[in-house]
């Protein structure tokens, strides 16, 4: 019989945790949203809020709806507080193993025997995170994407020691959440990731060469393979950095060189361009509006 969810706790209030609690709340499940930064756990609030009201002035959202959401979410100063009885439990905090591997040593002392363990990771080891705790067999990756309450897909990683039931109160959270879940193997990059990163940092190679520019390369994949954003914009989306970190773990994991970030990506992150959460990435965002950069090596 798989379990059932009422009470999750979010650990991590970045554009991840914000948006896993955001839906979460909108399940229906008393939702508790935890950061170690005060400042953070505070915008994140705010981000969810406005998204709500964002909700409202474009008709998709009540004033009704919006009520009963925000009662659902709770911010927690205290890690003890958010985990106190929760049944789920769904790590957010940024793609540094060591940091992820500390965190859930605290969350297995604190946490119920019963809850589930979930590490929002796209390309970190799952099976690294859970073997340092005592309970192996109730961790497991919900590799959400952004902006996750829009995002339809859940890719679930499943590692060796991972009990089935676990795996099926994932796939019937996926369900609950309103999204459609993968079940994949706990490989370097996953199915998602390892594909995305490539094709992305291969878009971020013919820029450099001049075969294109950014939105005629965008363009492209837009159209004529259908994909719902080109690899560049969506790099910007994703964040720069994200994505070079994720292409030195596969080149690390793999043992091969042809994984390894672009010089240009590279550079972009060192002065700073980080894509849309910074201004600008490959594109400038500054306006409100993509516009062009001139970019060379």
């Amino acid at each position: 019989m798989v379990m059932e969810v009422r009470t999750v706790a979010v650990i991590g209030a970045g554009t991840m945790g914000a948006g896993i609690a955001q839906v979460c709340a909108q399940s229906g499940w008393h939702t508790r949203i935890f950061d170690a930064f005060p400042n953070s756990l505070e915008n994140g609030i705010e981000r969810i809020k406005s998204f709500w009201e964002k909700g409202i002035e474009k008709g998709k959202t009540t004033e009704k709806e919006k009520d009963e959401w925000s009662q659902n979410l709770v911010p927690c100063y205290e890690l003890s507080k958010a985990l106190e009885g929760a049944d789920l439990v769904i790590e957010a905090v940024p793609e540094i193993m060591k940091l992820k591997k500390e965190i859930f040593l605290k969350i297995e002392k604190i946490a119920p025997e019963y809850a589930i363990l979930a590490t929002n990771t796209s390309s970190l080891p799952i099976s690294e995170i859970a073997n340092i705790t005592s309970c192996p067999e109730r961790v497991i990756g919900m590799h959400f994407f952004n902006p996750v309450p829009i995002m339809k897909l859940l890719e679930i990683v499943k590692h060796d020691s991972c009990s089935k039931n676990t795996i099926e109160v994932a796939q019937s959270i996926s369900k609950s959440m309103g999204k459609e879940s993968i079940l994949v193997n706990d490989v370097p990059g996953f199915a998602t990731s390892r594909l995305g990163v490539v094709l992305g940092n291969e878009a971020i190679r013919m820029l450099a060469d001049g075969v294109a520019s950014a939105s005629d390369i965008d363009t492209a994949m837009r159209l004529g393979y259908r994909h719902p954003m080109g690899p560049l914009e969506l790099t910007d989306l994703v964040g720069l950095d994200v994505r070079r970190d994720i292409l030195n773990n596969l080149a690390e994991a793999f043992d091969d060189e042809k994984y390894r970030p672009h010089p240009l990506l590279n550079r972009l992150v060192l002065e700073g361009s980080l894509g849309k959460k910074t201004g600008t990435g490959i594109y400038d965002w500054t306006s409100g509006e993509k516009k062009e950069r001139d970019l060379k090596l």
